[in-house]
């Protein structure tokens, strides 16, 4: 059987000022072309079809059109809610689509009922785990603890236990959206750290012949059974070396994997550049990305007059100006975006409770008393975006 794996839509979502739409119907008129030309037996979207829990209309519209072009193609789709997408407003429907063929998995207690398909090998079951937020699935899946281990632990319990009553030489493909171990993330993630933990072990997913995981937005393979197809479109710079994919997964009739990533459309080439302003507009080296989407860091001691002017003439797509001088009092000038970059929550909590104190860092109980601060909060924002 061979499976399209993809994630991370996003649909809806801008590169900084450009919107994106156009390229989102490019990338999904490629991947209805991909489903015929490679003629692909079901399509697996792991999450993060939104870029958030109330899109655009305009989004919605490039969602429907999407489904409707798949279910003419008489190719099962088996989708499941991400981080960034309202799992009650995504799962709308999911009764009547189900009958053309697309099979929306949105609720949390439904992760051990299997989509079935079969093929001239026998039975595939197809399990769609959506993210799951600790504090609002615990008590529904019976996890020991309200983290990500425990719930998605208590999920692929059932999915295992589901299996277990299955025939035997069943094969198993499970979707979830989460941040495994081993990965390597980007900018562009949402942030879903609990109880100071973002990530599960790639061990929780034994027993199944494959994982499609959403939520990392760079393609990346954890084992040969357990990986993900990343975002088709680049979110943030720190994406510029990324190859965008879908991976086309065959499952062979013992349950072994064979995976081919599928190029996926380039709206844009990004690039990163840095160094003194005049290098940036002399060197001839950087003529290659002058059609590029530019993010150039200037290294210059002091600001320049009028860089992101003189950077336009040169590089028209630039979207981005960023200060790191190599030295000189320029670099007391650094945004506080740019300070706050790849520091979690706790960690900012814990540094402002430094900083307050003249040097005195947070004690082991307080630091405890901030995590789960954090986490009531992160419970009640989701829970306000599923109740809009």
């Amino acid at each position: 059987m061979r499976f399209l794996h993809t994630s991370d839509w996003h649909l809806g979502r801008s590169f900084h000022r450009v919107n994106l739409l156009t390229a989102q119907r490019t990338f999904l008129d490629h991947l209805v072309e991909t489903v015929r030309a490679r003629e692909v037996d079901a399509v697996l979207v792991a999450g993060d079809v939104y870029d958030r829990a109330v899109p655009p209309l305009a989004a919605v519209e490039l969602f429907d059109e999407a489904l409707h072009r798949l279910a003419e193609l008489g190719v099962p789709t088996v989708m499941i809610s991400g981080n960034h997408d309202s799992a009650r407003r995504l799962g709308v429907g999911a009764g009547l689509m189900e009958r053309a063929g697309i099979h929306l998995r949105t609720d949390p207690a439904g992760c051990g009922t299997p989509v079935l398909l079969s093929d001239a090998h026998g039975p595939v079951a197809l399990y769609g785990l959506p993210y799951l937020e600790p504090a609002m699935v615990r008590d529904t899946l019976g996890a020991q603890r309200a983290d990500h281990a425990a719930v998605l632990g208590a999920a692929m319990d059932r999915v295992r236990a589901d299996l277990a009553e299955r025939p035997a030489g069943t094969r198993s493909v499970v979707l979830a959206h989460a941040f495994v171990t081993g990965g390597t993330a980007s900018d562009s993630e949402r942030d879903i750290t609990v109880g100071g933990v973002a990530s599960v072990p790639a061990g929780v997913f034994d027993g199944v012949d494959y994982a499609a995981l959403g939520h990392l937005h760079g393609c990346q393979t954890l084992t040969e059974r357990v990986r993900y197809s990343g975002s088709p479109l680049a979110y943030s710079f720190s994406e510029a070396n990324h190859r965008k994919t879908s991976w086309l997964v065959e499952l062979d009739g013992t349950g072994a994997v064979h995976a081919e990533r599928v190029d996926a459309p380039v709206p844009r080439a990004l690039a990163r550049i840095r160094g003194p302003l005049e290098r940036l507009l002399d060197d001839p080296a950087l003529a290659r990305h002058e059609e590029s989407w530019v993010e150039a860091t200037l290294t210059d001691a002091t600001r320049p007059h009028e860089p992101m002017a003189r950077l336009v003439k040169r590089y028209p797509h630039i979207l981005s100006l960023v200060f790191d001088p190599d030295e000189g009092p320029a670099r007391t000038l650094a945004s506080y975006a740019q300070r706050l970059r790849g520091r979690s929550d706790q960690e900012i909590a814990e540094d402002f409770v430094k900083h307050v104190r003249s040097g005195r860092a947070a004690d082991e109980r307080e630091r405890a008393e901030l995590r789960s601060a954090i986490d009531e909060v992160r419970a009640e924002d989701m829970t306000a975006e599923v109740a809009r």
